[in-house]
């Protein structure tokens, strides 16, 4: 019974291939966040891949642009201004016009403020000449330049004024019932007038709702002939490709600016909304049927980038610059682009186009019926085309090697991204594409996955075997060349890092076994993932202490410079361990390095019976030494000349001393390493009277030797190899010292 059942869970390709299409089957129909995502990526690929679609010639844009606010002042301008436009516009035959702004707040002119305070003053003066009054009334109506654009705007007849709604509670706190009442009614001649739905609630969970209008002056929403919101929402990707044709709002529909303007264009047509259970059926002006997703949101068909449509300059309208012919019997759209009135949106051409064009585009989108199709029956297509090319998948990889399996798996993608792309642009069909490919790609690796484990069952038994004393770095070259198991090394140009933590039986002492664990646990993870980072082969732990090397078994050219970046690394991650520790009420540990490039032995050392994958040679031993002369000079990082030589271009160093280290008779050159060479400007100065110090030293002139090192010990206290060398100048300047002077220093540590 168990091996049946065993026998019954085991996979195949067969079996994976269906499990790949089941899970990804679930994620379409949870319409997967990420995956969601990726697909409208590539929607706007797709849309700018098509490049400019030629737009019609009915939609014209009068825009507010940097030219306009130079010649006519910053925004917003005086509706005297707005008038002479609306003026302009009517002479010219312009058919419908429409404001992608809002004058919601009345124009305050100072003349008329001081026409008003002036008609104050005579009548609390006592003066009755009547006619002064009249006069000044005169004058005041005359300049009244909200009247002025009332009476533009009446005379014209063909304006529609744009409002927004706001969609956030928040934003309404302020306003009462009363007010949200009053500003309703100003917006009436915006609703659908045709209503079709089952019951009055049907699909309130997918429309979009609003909570109050933002509307216009009464006196300007009266007098226009139509009006409608500019609200445009964003996806979560901050991309616009929706514009709501319907939003609701205290139990009404409302419509767009985009359709109230073409509305009055085509002469009055009625506005049918159709409702379902689920949300939006259809959107209808006159004959013309708009297609919408349950939101009722129009898939925008973009033409192109920004100015696809023509932009016309309103300060070269008014001056009178822009020919009649332009705008007779044309749809005018008013709205900004000019960068400092924030208007400009995302979309699939870029991050810079004005979210007027945008209605522009939506009006060319039902005026021609050039629309997107996303409609139901596609997502039926998608979940096809899943199936389909998951089932192909499957047939295909399990019968190729693994090379020929990549390449039909890639044939069979790059036909379906064709064929996906063709049918967009020449069919304004959005298939999904991700989910499909998603879907080739799953079966692929899933198959090629289960084939490798399949294979290499017995390559996975050798690497159980050894993977408890070798990293997996040697047993991969193990597998590949069985003749590495041979004892011996190769002799090669590598580089070696220690680390020590400083005091650390100190510190131990004060620290019950299980807080000590615990506390080097936490700060050997820690370098050793930044080991990893710059990948260096972690040779041993010994103790607190860190061995690593660079350039093995994978030689690396650059391994000087990857064990100087493990140091500055591992620097930088200690002092965030500190901070925490410290708050924490933990020691705070502090640890030297030592780093040496040269010539080493690696490979296995060891016995036939037991061995291991390391370095050893006089390199090796050199690096040693260097962590521990960092107590010497109070540093952290100490570096050969060897290893300085092959990173002095990208690092930050100081030379620090020449000693003759324990175990060596020819001297060498140490250096501090301080940072990357991007960071020198850090230390400017302080080295160059560090180093000018240090030659003063070797020359034995003690006195100007110590001023100098006391002039980096003023700018930098904590600098410990200053001190060193004023003590040394001080003991030198008493007591006698081999002849002639050097300035080699014997190091004492080990």
């Amino acid at each position: 019974m168990k091996e049946r059942l065993k026998k019954r869970l085991q996979l195949t390709p067969v079996k994976i291939t269906f499990l790949v299409i089941l899970i990804v089957l679930l994620l379409f129909s949870l319409d997967f966040r990420f995956l969601r995502f990726m697909e409208l990526k590539s929607l706007d690929l797709r849309i700018a891949s098509r490049g400019t679609q030629l737009s019609g010639s009915e939609t014209v844009i009068a825009v507010i642009d940097e030219k306009s606010l130079s010649k006519l002042g910053r925004w917003p301008w005086s509706r005297a201004t707005m008038a002479q436009l609306v003026n302009m516009l009517t002479a010219a035959g312009a058919k419908a016009i429409g404001f992608d702004v809002v004058f919601s707040e009345p124009d305050e002119s100072a003349h008329l403020q001081t026409i008003d305070n002036l008609i104050h003053e005579i009548k609390k003066s006592g003066i009755k000449d009547e006619n002064i009054i009249y006069l000044l009334d005169q004058k005041k109506a005359v300049g009244d330049a909200d009247a002025l654009l009332v009476h533009s705007i009446g005379r014209a007849k063909n304006i529609t004024l744009g409002y927004f709604f706001h969609l956030s509670r928040k934003d309404v706190e302020h306003l009462s019932e009363k007010d949200i009442l009053e500003k309703s009614k100003l917006i009436s001649n915006s609703r659908y007038q045709l209503i079709n739905a089952p019951r009055k609630d049907a699909g309130e969970d997918a429309l979009i709702h609003a909570y109050a209008p933002e509307t216009n002056l009464k006196i300007l929403s009266q007098t226009a002939a139509n009006s409608g919101y500019f609200n445009i929402i964003a996806d979560s990707d901050g991309v616009m490709r929706w514009l709501p044709l319907v939003i609701k709002c205290r139990g009404d529909y409302y419509v767009s600016l985009a359709v109230s303007l073409l509305q009055q264009y085509l002469g009055w047509p009625p506005l049918a909304l159709s409702l379902h259970e689920h949300g939006v059926d259809s959107v209808r002006i006159g004959n013309i049927k708009i297609p919408t997703d349950e939101a009722g949101r129009l898939l925008i068909n973009y033409r192109g980038p920004a100015k696809t449509f023509p932009h016309y300059s309103i300060a070269d309208i008014i001056e009178g610059k822009i020919p009649s012919e332009s705008f007779r019997d044309k749809i005018v759209l008013v709205g900004a682009t000019a960068v400092g009135i924030y208007d400009l949106r995302v979309t699939p051409f870029g991050p810079v186009y004005p979210g007027v064009e945008i209605h522009a585009t939506v009006i060319d989108n039902i005026l021609h019926r050039d629309f997107l199709i996303h409609s139901g029956w596609i997502k039926f297509i998608d979940i096809c085309a899943i199936i389909l090319l998951g089932l192909v998948a499957g047939f295909i990889v399990p019968r190729l090697r693994a090379v020929s399996g990549i390449i039909a798996t890639f044939l069979l993608l790059v036909a379906f991204v064709v064929a996906n792309v063709f049918i967009f642009a020449y069919f304004n069909v959005w298939l999904n594409l991700i989910y499909p490919v998603l879907t080739m790609l799953a079966v692929y690796l899933g198959i090629t996955v289960f084939r490798y484990i399949s294979e290499e069952r017995e390559k996975k038994k050798i690497k159980d075997a050894f993977q408890y004393y070798l990293t997996a770095s040697v047993i991969d070259e193990i597998l590949k060349d069985p003749a590495k198991l041979k004892l011996g090394g190769d002799k090669k140009e590598l580089t070696v890092l220690f680390s020590d933590i400083r005091d650390f039986t100190t510190i131990s002492e004060k620290l019950t076994p299980e807080e000590l664990v615990a506390l080097l646990n936490e700060y050997l993870t820690a370098m050793t993932n930044i080991v990893f980072r710059y990948d260096g082969l972690l040779d041993k732990y010994m103790g607190d202490a860190i061995m690593a090397v660079y350039g093995a078994p994978l030689y690396q050219p650059d391994h000087a410079k990857r064990a100087c970046l493990t140091a500055l690394a591992m620097m930088d991650e200690l002092r965030k361990l500190q901070d925490k520790w410290r708050e924490e009420n933990r020691p705070a540990l502090d640890i030297g390095i030592g780093i040496s490039t040269g010539d080493m032995v690696v490979g296995n050392m060891g016995s036939e019976m037991r061995f291991d994958y390391t370095v050893m040679g006089d390199m090796v031993n050199l690096g040693s030494r260097l962590e521990g002369v960092n107590k010497e000079y109070g540093t952290n990082i100490i570096i050969s000349e060897f290893t300085y030589k092959a990173v002095s271009d990208i690092v930050t160093c100081r030379e620090l001393d020449w000693v003759q280290v324990k175990g060596k008779q020819k001297p060498v050159k140490i250096y501090e390493l301080l940072g990357e060479k991007k960071d020198e400007n850090r230390w400017g100065d302080l080295l160059v009277a560090f180093h000018t110090g240090l030659s003063l030293y070797r020359e034995g002139r003690w006195d100007e030797a110590i001023a100098c090192f006391q002039k980096v010990l003023t700018a930098w206290p904590e600098d410990g190899p200053s001190r060193v060398y004023i003590e040394r100048c001080e003991k030198l300047k008493t007591e006698p010292f081999v002849q002639p002077w050097n300035g080699v220093f014997t190091m004492r540590a080990k």
